[in-house]
Protein backbone atom coordinates (compact mmCIF):
# COMPACT_ATOMS: atom_id res chain seq x y z
CA UNK A 1 0.00 0.00 0.00
CA UNK A 2 1.16 3.66 -1.19
CA UNK A 3 1.61 6.48 1.69
CA UNK A 4 1.59 10.32 1.34
CA UNK A 5 3.70 12.73 2.58
CA UNK A 6 1.20 13.08 5.41
CA UNK A 7 0.07 10.02 5.96
CA UNK A 8 2.19 9.73 9.52
CA UNK A 9 0.46 12.82 10.59
CA UNK A 10 -2.82 10.99 10.49
CA UNK A 11 -1.77 8.41 12.11
CA UNK A 12 -0.39 10.17 14.85
CA UNK A 13 -3.84 11.86 15.14
CA UNK A 14 -5.73 9.02 15.46
CA UNK A 15 -7.25 8.47 11.90
CA UNK A 16 -9.43 5.22 11.28
CA UNK A 17 -7.32 4.50 8.07
CA UNK A 18 -8.28 1.76 5.17
CA UNK A 19 -6.83 1.53 1.84
CA UNK A 20 -8.27 3.39 -0.67
CA UNK A 21 -7.19 3.39 -4.71
CA UNK A 22 -3.95 2.01 -3.05
CA UNK A 23 -3.16 4.59 -0.62
CA UNK A 24 -3.72 3.93 3.01
CA UNK A 25 -6.22 7.11 3.46
CA UNK A 26 -8.09 8.57 6.64
CA UNK A 27 -11.01 7.88 6.45
CA UNK A 28 -12.25 9.71 9.15
CA UNK A 29 -11.36 11.50 12.74
CA UNK A 30 -13.39 12.73 15.06
CA UNK A 31 -16.79 11.05 12.92
CA UNK A 32 -17.39 11.75 9.60
CA UNK A 33 -20.85 14.36 10.98
CA UNK A 34 -18.55 16.27 13.39
CA UNK A 35 -15.98 16.66 10.37
CA UNK A 36 -18.91 17.14 7.93
CA UNK A 37 -20.49 19.71 10.10
CA UNK A 38 -17.16 21.42 10.47
CA UNK A 39 -16.98 21.70 6.35
CA UNK A 40 -19.53 23.65 6.31
CA UNK A 41 -19.43 25.74 9.18
CA UNK A 42 -15.68 26.25 9.42
CA UNK A 43 -12.46 24.88 8.00
CA UNK A 44 -11.30 21.11 7.33
CA UNK A 45 -8.26 19.71 5.91
CA UNK A 46 -8.32 16.62 3.26
CA UNK A 47 -5.20 14.63 2.37
CA UNK A 48 -5.93 14.32 -1.33
CA UNK A 49 -2.38 13.47 -2.36
CA UNK A 50 -4.11 10.23 -3.62
CA UNK A 51 -4.81 12.01 -6.98
CA UNK A 52 -3.13 11.46 -9.99
CA UNK A 53 -1.45 14.84 -11.56
CA UNK A 54 -0.46 14.30 -15.07
CA UNK A 55 1.31 16.68 -17.44
CA UNK A 56 0.24 17.41 -21.40
CA UNK A 57 3.30 19.80 -23.04
CA UNK A 58 4.39 21.47 -26.17
CA UNK A 59 2.67 22.11 -29.63
CA UNK A 60 -0.04 19.37 -30.19
CA UNK A 61 -1.13 19.84 -26.14
CA UNK A 62 -4.35 21.50 -27.19
CA UNK A 63 -5.01 19.11 -30.30
CA UNK A 64 -4.51 16.22 -27.93
CA UNK A 65 -6.84 17.79 -25.23
CA UNK A 66 -9.89 18.83 -27.61
CA UNK A 67 -9.69 14.97 -29.23
CA UNK A 68 -9.56 13.01 -25.18
CA UNK A 69 -11.97 15.60 -23.67
CA UNK A 70 -15.34 16.75 -23.60
CA UNK A 71 -15.30 20.12 -22.89
CA UNK A 72 -13.79 22.97 -25.37
CA UNK A 73 -10.27 23.57 -23.93
CA UNK A 74 -9.38 26.33 -26.40
CA UNK A 75 -12.00 28.26 -24.17
CA UNK A 76 -9.06 28.48 -21.02
CA UNK A 77 -6.71 31.19 -20.44
CA UNK A 78 -3.43 31.56 -18.53
CA UNK A 79 -4.70 30.56 -14.28
CA UNK A 80 -7.91 28.77 -15.72
CA UNK A 81 -8.95 25.46 -14.75
CA UNK A 82 -11.87 23.50 -16.39
CA UNK A 83 -14.24 20.34 -15.58
CA UNK A 84 -14.45 17.92 -18.09
CA UNK A 85 -14.45 14.28 -19.10
CA UNK A 86 -12.69 12.08 -21.14
CA UNK A 87 -14.89 9.48 -23.70
CA UNK A 88 -13.90 5.82 -23.46
CA UNK A 89 -14.71 4.84 -27.16
CA UNK A 90 -17.73 3.22 -26.98
CA UNK A 91 -19.88 5.50 -25.09
CA UNK A 92 -18.25 5.63 -21.27
CA UNK A 93 -16.15 7.66 -18.97
CA UNK A 94 -12.79 7.38 -18.48
CA UNK A 95 -12.20 9.22 -15.93
CA UNK A 96 -14.06 12.95 -15.53
CA UNK A 97 -10.93 15.25 -14.81
CA UNK A 98 -9.84 18.88 -14.28
CA UNK A 99 -7.29 20.61 -16.33
CA UNK A 100 -5.41 23.70 -15.87
CA UNK A 101 -4.11 25.62 -18.59
CA UNK A 102 -0.29 27.04 -17.18
CA UNK A 103 0.24 28.22 -20.69
CA UNK A 104 -0.45 27.83 -24.57
CA UNK A 105 1.68 24.15 -24.73
CA UNK A 106 1.12 23.78 -21.15
CA UNK A 107 -1.29 21.98 -19.14
CA UNK A 108 -1.79 19.70 -16.22
CA UNK A 109 -4.88 17.22 -15.75
CA UNK A 110 -5.53 16.60 -11.91
CA UNK A 111 -7.07 12.84 -12.44
CA UNK A 112 -9.04 10.55 -10.03
CA UNK A 113 -6.94 8.30 -7.63
CA UNK A 114 -8.29 5.28 -9.10
CA UNK A 115 -8.37 5.99 -12.91
CA UNK A 116 -4.32 7.24 -12.83
CA UNK A 117 -3.07 3.93 -14.40
CA UNK A 118 -5.67 3.39 -16.91
CA UNK A 119 -5.89 7.52 -17.52
CA UNK A 120 -2.13 7.61 -18.13
CA UNK A 121 -2.57 4.39 -20.44
CA UNK A 122 -5.23 6.51 -22.38
CA UNK A 123 -3.26 9.67 -22.80
CA UNK A 124 -0.27 7.57 -23.87
CA UNK A 125 -2.09 5.66 -26.43
CA UNK A 126 -4.04 8.81 -27.97
CA UNK A 127 -0.72 10.74 -27.41
CA UNK A 128 1.53 8.43 -29.39
CA UNK A 129 -1.24 9.04 -32.45
CA UNK A 130 0.12 12.59 -32.28
CA UNK A 131 4.13 11.67 -32.34
CA UNK A 132 3.56 12.85 -29.16
CA UNK A 133 6.78 11.57 -26.77
CA UNK A 134 6.65 10.47 -22.94
CA UNK A 135 8.96 10.57 -20.14
CA UNK A 136 10.57 13.00 -17.61
CA UNK A 137 11.15 16.17 -19.56
CA UNK A 138 8.96 15.03 -22.96
CA UNK A 139 5.31 16.33 -23.74
CA UNK A 140 3.43 13.57 -21.61
CA UNK A 141 4.67 13.10 -17.90
CA UNK A 142 3.24 11.19 -15.20
CA UNK A 143 4.10 13.24 -12.03
CA UNK A 144 1.26 11.58 -9.44
CA UNK A 145 4.02 10.07 -7.31
CA UNK A 146 6.36 13.18 -6.96
CA UNK A 147 3.11 15.37 -5.78
CA UNK A 148 0.90 15.78 -3.12
CA UNK A 149 -2.19 18.03 -2.00
CA UNK A 150 -3.86 19.43 0.50
CA UNK A 151 -7.71 20.81 0.20
CA UNK A 152 -8.50 23.14 2.77
CA UNK A 153 -12.07 23.66 2.65
CA UNK A 154 -15.03 25.63 4.38
CA UNK A 155 -16.08 29.22 4.82
CA UNK A 156 -12.78 29.88 6.56
CA UNK A 157 -10.32 28.21 4.49
CA UNK A 158 -9.09 30.76 2.50
CA UNK A 159 -8.83 33.12 5.49
CA UNK A 160 -6.13 30.26 6.59
CA UNK A 161 -4.36 30.29 3.38
CA UNK A 162 -4.13 34.07 3.37
CA UNK A 163 -1.89 34.00 6.39
CA UNK A 164 0.84 31.17 4.40
CA UNK A 165 1.01 33.38 1.04
CA UNK A 166 2.10 36.83 0.76
CA UNK A 167 -0.01 38.06 -2.41
CA UNK A 168 -3.91 38.13 -1.55
CA UNK A 169 -5.74 35.18 -2.78
CA UNK A 170 -9.05 35.07 -0.59
CA UNK A 171 -10.85 36.57 -3.78
CA UNK A 172 -9.49 34.57 -6.12
CA UNK A 173 -12.46 33.64 -8.99
CA UNK A 174 -14.08 29.87 -8.78
CA UNK A 175 -11.74 27.46 -11.14
CA UNK A 176 -8.90 29.75 -11.22
CA UNK A 177 -5.41 28.88 -10.46
CA UNK A 178 -2.09 30.67 -9.42
CA UNK A 179 1.79 29.08 -9.17
CA UNK A 180 2.61 30.89 -6.05
CA UNK A 181 4.54 30.25 -2.91
CA UNK A 182 2.55 29.29 -0.26
CA UNK A 183 4.31 28.72 3.15
CA UNK A 184 7.51 29.43 2.06
CA UNK A 185 7.52 27.06 -0.68
CA UNK A 186 6.65 26.23 -4.84
CA UNK A 187 3.11 25.52 -4.85
CA UNK A 188 -0.30 25.63 -7.10
CA UNK A 189 -2.94 27.42 -5.07
CA UNK A 190 -6.24 26.17 -7.06
CA UNK A 191 -9.89 27.44 -5.91
CA UNK A 192 -12.18 24.50 -7.20
CA UNK A 193 -13.20 22.07 -4.49
CA UNK A 194 -15.18 18.95 -3.85
CA UNK A 195 -17.32 20.22 -1.00
CA UNK A 196 -19.45 23.25 -2.39
CA UNK A 197 -18.05 25.31 0.87
CA UNK A 198 -15.69 26.93 -0.60
CA UNK A 199 -11.78 26.97 -0.14
CA UNK A 200 -9.05 25.24 -2.26
CA UNK A 201 -6.10 22.84 -3.06
CA UNK A 202 -2.33 22.72 -2.81
CA UNK A 203 -0.18 20.74 -4.43
CA UNK A 204 3.19 20.79 -3.41
CA UNK A 205 6.18 18.75 -4.38
CA UNK A 206 6.45 15.46 -1.85
CA UNK A 207 9.68 17.02 -0.06
CA UNK A 208 7.88 20.11 0.74
CA UNK A 209 4.79 18.14 2.44
CA UNK A 210 6.05 18.53 5.96
CA UNK A 211 6.79 22.22 5.77
CA UNK A 212 3.50 23.00 4.11
CA UNK A 213 1.48 20.80 6.49
CA UNK A 214 3.00 22.51 9.21
CA UNK A 215 2.43 26.03 8.34
CA UNK A 216 -1.24 24.95 7.33
CA UNK A 217 -1.90 24.16 11.65
CA UNK A 218 -0.58 27.07 12.75
CA UNK A 219 -2.42 29.15 10.39
CA UNK A 220 -5.33 27.35 10.90
CA UNK A 221 -4.94 27.09 15.12
CA UNK A 222 -7.11 30.09 15.36
CA UNK A 223 -9.68 29.31 13.27
CA UNK A 224 -10.72 25.64 14.37
CA UNK A 225 -9.32 23.58 11.41
CA UNK A 226 -9.54 20.14 11.81
CA UNK A 227 -8.74 16.94 9.71
CA UNK A 228 -11.43 15.74 7.64
CA UNK A 229 -11.19 12.10 6.39
CA UNK A 230 -12.84 10.40 3.02
CA UNK A 231 -16.07 9.50 4.94
CA UNK A 232 -17.23 13.26 4.81
CA UNK A 233 -15.75 14.17 1.84
CA UNK A 234 -18.23 11.98 0.13
CA UNK A 235 -21.17 13.09 1.99
CA UNK A 236 -20.13 16.79 0.91
CA UNK A 237 -19.94 16.14 -2.06
CA UNK A 238 -23.12 14.18 -2.17
CA UNK A 239 -25.06 16.94 -0.98
CA UNK A 240 -23.70 19.24 -3.58
CA UNK A 241 -25.18 16.51 -6.27
CA UNK A 242 -21.01 15.94 -7.40
CA UNK A 243 -20.88 12.91 -9.35
CA UNK A 244 -18.21 9.95 -8.00
CA UNK A 245 -16.34 8.11 -10.70
CA UNK A 246 -16.89 4.52 -10.28
CA UNK A 247 -20.37 5.17 -8.40
CA UNK A 248 -22.22 8.04 -10.54
CA UNK A 249 -20.15 7.65 -13.77
CA UNK A 250 -17.78 5.42 -14.85
CA UNK A 251 -16.75 3.11 -18.51
CA UNK A 252 -20.87 2.11 -19.21
CA UNK A 253 -22.48 5.76 -18.79
CA UNK A 254 -22.64 8.10 -21.41
CA UNK A 255 -22.07 12.22 -19.91
CA UNK A 256 -25.59 12.37 -21.09
CA UNK A 257 -26.38 10.21 -19.03
CA UNK A 258 -24.81 11.11 -16.13
CA UNK A 259 -25.41 15.07 -16.44
CA UNK A 260 -22.68 15.99 -18.19
CA UNK A 261 -24.14 18.05 -21.51
CA UNK A 262 -23.15 21.21 -19.82
CA UNK A 263 -19.70 20.02 -20.12
CA UNK A 264 -20.17 18.53 -23.87
CA UNK A 265 -19.60 21.02 -25.97
CA UNK A 266 -20.22 20.15 -30.04
CA UNK A 267 -18.15 23.16 -31.56
CA UNK A 268 -16.55 23.11 -34.36
CA UNK A 269 -13.07 22.24 -35.16
CA UNK A 270 -13.40 19.63 -31.87
CA UNK A 271 -13.47 16.07 -33.06
CA UNK A 272 -13.35 14.35 -29.74
CA UNK A 273 -14.06 10.96 -29.11
CA UNK A 274 -17.38 9.20 -29.69
CA UNK A 275 -18.44 12.80 -30.81
CA UNK A 276 -20.74 11.08 -33.51
CA UNK A 277 -22.25 8.78 -30.90
CA UNK A 278 -22.88 11.25 -28.37
CA UNK A 279 -24.60 14.13 -30.99
CA UNK A 280 -26.76 11.27 -31.87
CA UNK A 281 -27.86 10.86 -28.18
CA UNK A 282 -28.48 14.47 -27.82
CA UNK A 283 -30.64 14.48 -30.93
CA UNK A 284 -32.31 11.49 -30.31
CA UNK A 285 -32.74 11.71 -26.12
CA UNK A 286 -31.36 8.72 -23.71
CA UNK A 287 -32.90 5.93 -22.29
CA UNK A 288 -31.82 6.81 -18.67
CA UNK A 289 -30.76 9.60 -16.50
CA UNK A 290 -28.96 10.45 -13.34
CA UNK A 291 -31.10 12.38 -10.90
CA UNK A 292 -30.90 13.43 -7.59
CA UNK A 293 -33.78 11.34 -4.80
CA UNK A 294 -34.76 12.55 -1.43
CA UNK A 295 -36.64 10.44 0.84
CA UNK A 296 -39.68 11.30 2.08
CA UNK A 297 -40.11 8.23 4.27
CA UNK A 298 -37.28 7.18 6.25
CA UNK A 299 -34.49 5.58 5.53
CA UNK A 300 -30.87 5.30 4.40
CA UNK A 301 -30.42 4.58 0.39
CA UNK A 302 -27.30 2.96 -0.69
CA UNK A 303 -25.38 1.83 -3.49
CA UNK A 304 -27.28 -0.82 -5.59
CA UNK A 305 -30.45 -0.17 -4.07
CA UNK A 306 -32.99 -0.57 -6.23
CA UNK A 307 -35.53 2.83 -7.30
CA UNK A 308 -39.15 1.78 -8.37
CA UNK A 309 -42.42 3.25 -9.21
CA UNK A 310 -45.01 4.02 -6.23
CA UNK A 311 -46.13 0.69 -7.50
CA UNK A 312 -42.97 -1.35 -7.21
CA UNK A 313 -41.90 -1.33 -10.63
CA UNK A 314 -38.23 -1.25 -10.33
CA UNK A 315 -37.20 1.48 -12.89
CA UNK A 316 -33.37 2.20 -12.14
CA UNK A 317 -30.95 2.17 -9.36
CA UNK A 318 -29.21 4.37 -6.28
CA UNK A 319 -25.54 4.98 -7.24
CA UNK A 320 -24.65 6.99 -3.97
CA UNK A 321 -26.52 7.74 -0.58
CA UNK A 322 -26.45 8.86 2.21
CA UNK A 323 -28.21 10.20 5.44
CA UNK A 324 -27.63 13.71 5.02
CA UNK A 325 -26.08 15.16 7.80
CA UNK A 326 -27.19 18.67 6.96
CA UNK A 327 -30.83 17.98 6.26
CA UNK A 328 -31.19 15.08 8.36
CA UNK A 329 -33.15 12.91 5.54
CA UNK A 330 -31.79 9.94 3.20
CA UNK A 331 -30.63 11.38 -0.49
CA UNK A 332 -29.30 9.74 -3.04
CA UNK A 333 -28.27 9.85 -6.58
CA UNK A 334 -29.23 7.08 -8.85
CA UNK A 335 -30.17 6.38 -12.87
CA UNK A 336 -34.00 5.99 -13.62
CA UNK A 337 -35.82 5.29 -17.23
CA UNK A 338 -35.98 9.01 -18.67
CA UNK A 339 -39.64 9.45 -18.16
CA UNK A 340 -39.69 9.15 -14.49
CA UNK A 341 -36.44 11.85 -14.64
CA UNK A 342 -38.66 14.85 -13.88
CA UNK A 343 -38.12 16.93 -10.96
CA UNK A 344 -41.49 16.58 -8.63
CA UNK A 345 -41.61 12.67 -9.56
CA UNK A 346 -42.87 10.47 -6.83
CA UNK A 347 -40.71 7.75 -6.56
CA UNK A 348 -39.87 4.75 -4.10
CA UNK A 349 -36.06 3.27 -3.13
CA UNK A 350 -36.22 -0.27 -2.16
CA UNK A 351 -34.86 -0.33 1.09
CA UNK A 352 -35.11 -4.50 2.63
CA UNK A 353 -37.45 -4.99 0.45
CA UNK A 354 -39.48 -2.55 1.88
CA UNK A 355 -40.86 0.91 -0.47
CA UNK A 356 -39.47 3.86 1.25
CA UNK A 357 -41.26 6.81 -1.30
CA UNK A 358 -38.66 9.19 -2.52
CA UNK A 359 -39.21 12.61 -4.77
CA UNK A 360 -36.85 13.31 -7.35
CA UNK A 361 -35.51 16.77 -6.71
CA UNK A 362 -33.32 19.44 -8.31
CA UNK A 363 -29.73 19.63 -7.63
CA UNK A 364 -28.26 20.59 -5.16
CA UNK A 365 -29.70 18.87 -1.95
CA UNK A 366 -28.32 21.96 0.04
Amino acid sequence: MKTTAFTKYHIAAGAKMAEFAGYNMPIEFSGINDEHQTVRTAAGVFDVSHMGEIWVKGPKALELLQRITTNDVTRLHDGKVQYTCMPNGRGGIVDDILVYRIDAETYMLCVNAANTEKDWQHILAEGAKLGMEAGHGKELYNASDEICQLAVQGPLAMKIVQKMCAEPVEEMEYYTFRKMEVAGVRAILSITGYTGSGGCEIYVANEDGDQLWEALWKAGEEFGLKNIGLGARDTLRLEKGFCLYGNDIDDTTSPLEGGLGWITKFVPEKPFIDRELLEQQKAEGVSRKLVGLKLIGRGVPRHGYGIATPEGEVIGQVTSGTMSPSLKIGIALGYVATPYAKVGTKLAVVIRERLIEAEVVKLPFV
